[in-house]
């Protein structure tokens, strides 16, 4: 063996190992997240009696009712409806006001600009469960309990930041040139944003809306804190009513989790390359 040879080897040895380590840690992640859903999915096909005398394996009596009851109550259908007006409402509310904040802070100098953005960035570290109580202050007194506004605009005032950020980082990647050929061209600078930027940054509007409406699906804390009717209880809230009054039904509960992750875990199946695809092209630009 030549001496050229042998670090050749070696590394090819080492590149090899890394694989399949990576491989390995993927595979372990993957069953951590995929194992605990295909319990909870198998086990709403068992009764509660046989789910605590056999937990792990396959039911021996399919019980199918734990599901298409669920599936023929209003109720269910109503509370999916619920979260799918306030995820569309919120994502519509904080796209729109982040997009325009983020093209000033982009593509305009003005005295203080760095300040007033580092202000917004601040919003990532403000936790909302801080906020609670003068929110929940601010709500009553503007007639926004029990009311869809009053979930919908605090989700959108803390979807702000991580928005802004995002959108900010797109829009200064645009090249200067290409604004000023539409200005001279008497595009206004409405015109250019709505025009040329917003068409160029749909990777970007894509990614956002992505997580603003995963956010909101997933939010429970400001429903429950908002929603004292079940009228307008979103998938959240639902799932921890239910299990208050399911709560020796161990099987059906899971059987109403399991459908109440389904219509984000297909929203997610459709909008992944969307998601990837625009933190991958914000990634690369520069």
């Amino acid at each position: 063996m030549t001496p050229t040879t042998a670090p050749s080897s070696t590394r090819r040895l080492r590149s090899r190992l890394r694989g399949l380590s990576m491989h390995a840690i993927i595979w372990v992640v993957g069953a951590m997240i995929v194992v605990p859903l295909l319990y909870a999915l198998v086990s709403g096909f068992k009764s509660t009696s046989e789910l605590s005398g056999n937990p792990f394996g396959l039911p021996r009596q399919w019980v199918t009712a734990n599901y298409t009851e669920l599936l023929a109550s209003g109720s269910f259908w109503r509370q999916v409806a619920n979260s799918t007006v306030i995820a569309l409402a919120t994502m519509l509310v904080t796209v729109a006001v982040s997009a325009l904040a983020a093209y000033v802070f982009a593509r305009f100098a003005f005295r203080g600009r760095e300040v007033v953005f580092t202000l917004f960035a601040i919003g990532l570290m403000f936790p909302f469960a801080v906020a609670i109580l003068p929110l929940f202050i601010l709500l009553r007194s503007f007639g926004l309990l029990d009311n869809p506004l009053g979930v919908i605009l605090p989700q959108a005032a803390f979807g702000l930041p991580m928005t802004i950020i995002v959108l900010r980082g797109f829009f200064r990647n645009v090249p200067a040139e290409l604004e000023e050929a539409a200005i001279i061209d008497g595009c206004s600078a409405f015109g250019f944003f709505w025009r040329i930027l917003l068409p160029m940054a749909r990777p970007a509007l894509a990614t956002v809306s992505v997580l603003a409406i995963v956010t909101s699906w997933n939010n429970f804390f400001l429903p429950l804190l908002v929603f004292t009717e079940p009228d307008w209880w979103t998938i959240p809230v639902g799932v921890q009513q239910f299990q208050g009054q399911y709560a020796q039904d161990t099987a059906r509960i899971l059987a109403y989790v399991v459908l109440a992750m389904a219509p984000a875990l297909a929203f997610y199946t459709v909008a992944e390359r969307q998601l990837i695809g625009g933190l991958t092209a914000g990634a690369t630009k520069g």
